[in-house]
């Protein structure tokens, strides 16, 4: 017997089977997350012989010479749904239902004709805008672009005088979160879905978001964890997000990322947003842009 199978539910599989490998709850690590710390020279001896320990990398860390560890975590589905650890392989950290969020935003500025292209600031290693690729080559999408926007050193160090929400903010000494562009392009690649459709903008917030070559944005989702960062990309970024299009903040109810609260707060208060702010999950939020 032949099955008949429609386009819809083609686009429909191919979408939520990359959003699992994306994830790695297809095919569960077998390390599920590396809490990674930095060891002065005077202190590597207690830790060699640790349990459930093991050496990441010898060298330097932001400046500061040590062993550098990696501690084992067992894979745990609901944590990986949820998006609360720190993957070892996989492309985003996340989970399903931040990006259940973008498939629908996404779907929803295509279908809706939403002017515009879509942008990630902090993309880690590449998971939501390979997503955002996807859904748009489901759809057979040619004239909107992806952009990646990265320092694709980790985060910058807090500039307390200028932004004192940020002050003792430690992003900046998590190693893992500093993914080189060549990684990120090659995991686009992995998924046969880098092409010209994807541009990538290389450089702290401040200096390549406002001359970034973008006219309309139709979904702007933010993954910066910090004040300045998250400022920086409202300021040069929201008056460029069309009517009828999505602001997704990842990190906004996150007790470790208050800055970033801050900065959408006083964003929304200065510029009269009224537009209702819609919990994701247990971090991530987001609302429909109407004025």
């Amino acid at each position: 017997m032949v099955v008949s199978t429609s386009k819809t539910d083609v686009r429909d599989l191919y979408i939520d089977l990359l959003k699992e490998c994306l994830t790695r709850r297809a095919f569960p690590e077998e390390i599920s997350a590396l809490a990674v710390t930095v060891l002065p020279d005077d202190r590597r001896r207690h830790f060699l012989n640790t349990a459930n320990w093991v050496i990441s990398r010898a060298g330097s860390f932001v400046g500061r010479p040590g062993l550098l560890l990696a501690r084992t975590v067992a894979f745990d589905a609901e944590t990986r749904t949820e998006g609360r650890d720190w993957p070892s392989s996989a492309e985003t950290m996340v989970g399903r239902y931040r990006l259940d969020n973008v498939e629908r935003c996404v779907r929803y500025v295509i279908e809706n004709n939403v002017p515009g292209d879509l942008i990630e600031t902090g993309v880690w290693r590449g998971g939501v805008t390979i997503l955002m690729r996807a859904i748009l080559k489901a759809y057979g999408v040619t004239d909107r672009t992806v952009w990646v926007a990265d320092s694709f050193q980790g985060l910058p160090k807090p500039d307390a005088e200028t932004y004192p929400q940020d002050a003792g903010d430690l992003h900046w000494t998590h190693q893992q979160l500093a993914i080189p562009v060549e990684q990120v392009r090659a995991n686009f690649a992995r998924y046969s879905l880098l092409d010209d459709q994807v541009q990538f903008l290389v450089g702290w917030f401040r200096d390549t978001l406002p001359a970034a070559p973008i006219d309309k944005l139709a979904v702007l989702r933010l993954d910066g964890d910090m004040y300045e960062s998250t400022v920086d990309a409202m300021n040069a970024l929201y008056p460029k997000l069309s009517i009828g299009g999505y602001l997704i903040v990842d990190d906004y109810k996150n007790r470790n990322t208050k800055g970033c609260k801050a900065a959408i707060d006083d964003y929304r208060a200065a510029h009269g947003i009224e537009d209702p702010i819609q919990e994701i999950d247990w971090t991530g939020v987001y609302w429909q842009r109407t004025a």
